[in-house]
C-alpha cells in the first residue's frame, strides 16, 4: 500500500484550501491508500522559524515525509508565490528529501491571475528538493470552494473534476511503480 502525505502550508485551517487538502485525503483513502496530513500552522511555531531540527514535532513532520511515497503540497498564494508558512517548512526539508517521491502541488488563490505560481514558485523548489516526478498540480481559484455551515467544504465540479484527473493520475503512477519484475 502506497502512503501519501499531504503538506497543508496554509496559516489557517479555515481557509479553502481545507477543503482541497479534505476533499483529496478523502479519494486517495478510497483508493486504498494511507494519507497523513502535515498542518505545519500546527507546528510549534518557534521550531519551525527557528529551523530547531531536534524539536519531536519537527522529527515527527520530517519522518512522515521521509516515509511517504507520494507528497502533496498545498499552499494559498500570497504576493504570487507560496505561503511563507510552507517556505518556513519545505527549508527544513534535507537537500534531497523529495528524491524519488511523487509530488503533486495544490494551490488556490483568490483569482485566475496566480494560476502560474506553481510553475514559477513551487515547482522550481519541489525540483530543488529532488522530486523526480512533479505532476501538473490543481490551481482553484478560493470562489469555487464554499465553506458549509457545518465546518465542511463544498468544491465546485469544475474543481472537484479536475482535482480528481490529478489524483488519479497520482494514484495510476504510484501503482505502477508499486509493480516489481521478478
Amino acid at each position: 500500500m502506497s502512503n501519501v502525505v499531504i503538506i497543508a502550508g496554509s496559516p489557517s485551517k479555515r481557509s479553502r484550501l481545507t477543503g482541497l487538502i479534505d476533499y483529496s485525503a478523502g479519494k486517495l483513502g478510497e483508493a486504498g491508500l494511507t494519507v497523513n496530513i502535515i498542518h505545519v500552522a500546527d507546528l510549534p511555531a518557534e521550531d519551525v522559524v527557528q529551523a530547531k531540527f531536534d524539536s519531536p514535532a519537527i522529527q515527527d513532520a520530517l519522518a512522515l515525509v521521509q516515509a511517504a511515497d507520494a507528497v502533496i503540497v498545498s499552499t494559498p498564494v500570497y504576493k504570487a508565490a507560496y505561503s511563507g508558512v510552507l517556505k518556513l517548512f519545505l527549508d527544513l526539508v534535507p537537500q534531497e528529501g523529495l528524491k524519488g517521491k511523487l509530488a503533486l502541488p495544490l494551490v488556490i488563490g483568490g483569482s485566475i491571475a496566480h494560476l502560474l505560481a506553481i510553475d514559477y514558485a513551487l515547482k522550481p523548489v519541489l525540483a530543488a528538493l529532488g522530486g523526480r516526478h512533479i505532476l501538473g498540480g490543481v490551481y482553484a481559484v478560493d470562489q469555487g470552494i464554499e465553506r458549509l455551515e457545518d465546518g465542511t467544504y463544498a468544491l465546485s465540479a469544475e474543481i472537484a473534476a479536475r482535482l480528481d484527473r490529478a489524483l488519479e493520475e497520482l494514484v495510476l503512477t504510484l501503482s505502477r511503480e508499486s509493480i516489481t519484475i521478478s
